[in-house]
């Protein structure tokens, strides 16, 4: 198992009466990405500050390389913390060209022209080293960004909502290529993002904030398909609810009887995806479609349950040409998730 890079323990920080960062508790392995993500307002940024040294916390402890720089009377400036970082608006010098932003926290007794070369070479820029920040593109702008955080080779990398400014067209491209080169550096990195999209596509981990709380941390597949509460569920996508009635393993709800997870008993809430919903043309069918929805590659329908009750299934666009009006039976491919009513 890899070393421990970091590690935070009962990590807070208020602000007049506002509890920003509530009892974070973290830890994370070198070579390890890890997606903070939470809507805006619930602590994220200001957690990623308490780590770089921007901000020093009220109370608890934060370990780097299992240097202590935060707590037990200890405070590291961030300079001194290897920790590298990339600002949501890049922060690049407009008066430095990328050779000399990249160069920029280099120690002076390095050979910096090596270093400066291999790192640009590493983001796919080696030809731009006497380029001016204003002659790039967003796109190369995020990789100077990116290289001059890793000059330096520091035990972390921190991103704050690096790809908020790229257009929504060059978003997806650029994602891909950065991590891709944080993979290639074999880099321990804390992404910080409000985009369920970015944080589930990118990490090898994410964690779920909410109000100043870490409320989930697990694999990206676990935390969408087994949210641990109804908030996680509807934060991370679309989501169909239902009541139902549980027993141990087991849950009775208008889809039929189930199998469930969990020793719940009496009155809960069902919960699964729409991709998880099943279709088949059926005149004695549980649901009617109401709307469709056509993408190409998929297709989103609403579908009424004779309750009233309004449901959605995410199929292939191939999965068939279901139309308003018609009948349809119901069938989960997983098994639900079931949380107390």
């Amino acid at each position: 198992m890899s070393r421990v890079a970091i590690y935070c323990q009962n990590l807070s920080k208020s602000y007049g009466e506002v509890r920003a960062v509530d009892g974070v508790n973290l830890a994370l392995h070198e070579g390890q990405f890890l997606a903070l993500l939470g809507p805006s307002g619930c602590g994220k940024t200001t957690t990623l500050r308490l780590l770089a040294g921007f901000e020093a916390p009220d109370t608890g402890k934060i370990e780097i390389g299992a240097q202590v720089v935060s707590g037990q009377g200890i405070f590291v400036p961030p300079e001194r913390r290897s920790v590298g970082m990339v600002f949501q608006e890049y922060a690049l010098f407009p008066h430095m060209s990328v050779a000399d932003n990249v160069a920029y926290g280099l120690p002076k007794t390095s050979d910096k022209k090596q270093r400066v070369k291999d790192v640009l070479e590493l983001v796919g820029l080696p030809d731009i080293i006497k380029r001016m920040p204003h002659e790039l593109s967003g796109g190369q702008q995020q990789r100077v960004a990116l290289a001059r955080a890793l000059a330096p080779q520091p035990t972390l990398i921190l991103l704050d909502e690096p790809f908020s400014n790229l257009d929504a067209s060059l978003r997806a491209q650029v994602r891909a290529e950065v991590r891709q080169i944080l993979r290639e550096a074999h880099a321990t990195v804390i992404l910080v993002t409000h985009d369920q999209e970015e944080a589930l596509s990118l990490a090898d981990e994410v964690a779920v904030m909410f109000d100043g709380r870490l409320v989930q941390i697990d694999s990206p597949q676990k935390l969408y398909r087994r949210p641990v509460n109804k908030q996680v569920a509807t934060f991370l996508g679309n989501a169909n609810f239902l009541p139902g009635q549980a027993t141990p393993g087991w849950v009775d709800c208008e889809l039929g009887r189930l199998p469930a997870s969990g020793s719940y008993q009496g009155q809960v809430e069902v919960m699964f995806r729409p991709e998880e919903l099943h279709l088949t043309p059926s005149e004695a069918g549980l649901a009617q479609v109401v709307t469709r929805e056509y993408y190409g590659h998929d297709q989103l329908l609403q579908l009424q349950l004779q309750s009233g009750l309004v449901l959605y299934s995410r199929l292939l666009g191939s999965a068939g040409d279901f139309y308003p009006g018609q009948r349809v039976e119901l069938k989960l491919r997983h098994q639900p998730v079931v949380y107390p009513a």
